[in-house]
């Protein structure tokens, strides 16, 4: 476990020095989520770095309800009402769902996040499946993507069991 830990840690490294920089040397993202809830009020924001293999997502959120919450990149760029309108996990290979459910999982299958005792939610998270554009699971395809933040943790088995859907934010270019 700890050697896999200094891999994935030295990938995200390595997949960072192809981030872009802005004049003061900071990172600048490719895309950005900025996540509302229910009521349409922010509550946090998806910076998209591109890596040397698929995608850095840094993840910020707050009022959310403590625990592990599912974390999941759905097939359509829209965030109206209950969030249904984001359609279905993005999943442009037809795989089955679940990180720990068979061969391969939806593109949109993502690692749950955790939200502190204060509601805030921090996370990197390396998707190596996923990329901007182009031929592999791109998430600016032409009706766009959006990241969900469910009510409940997601089990990684065939049924999600993600429960509702809390926060929602919908993948534009950085910049846009």
């Amino acid at each position: 476990m700890f050697t896999r830990s200094l891999i994935c840690a030295a990938a995200l490294a390595a997949g960072m020095a192809h981030a872009q920089s802005d004049a003061s040397g900071e990172m600048s993202p490719a895309a950005m989520a900025t996540l509302v809830n229910a009521d349409g009020a922010e509550v946090g924001e998806v910076q998209i770095f591109e890596a040397t293999e698929g995608l850095l997502l840094r993840v910020s959120a707050s009022d959310m309800e403590p625990g592990y919450h599912g974390f999941h990149l759905h097939e359509t760029g829209a965030c109206e009402g209950d969030f249904t309108s984001a359609g279905d996990h993005y999943n442009p290979d037809g795989s089955e769902h679940g990180l720990l459910a068979g061969d391969s999982a939806h593109a949109g299958d993502l690692p749950n996040i955790f939200a502190s005792d204060a509601g805030e939610v921090r996370a990197d998270i390396h998707a190596a499946h996923l990329t901007m554009d182009g031929d592999t699971a791109p998430i600016m395809d032409d009706d766009g993507s959006a990241f969900i933040i469910h009510e409940n943790a997601d089990s990684y088995q065939a049924e999600a069991g993600a429960g509702g859907r809390v926060a929602c934010g919908i993948v534009e270019m950085a910049g846009s």
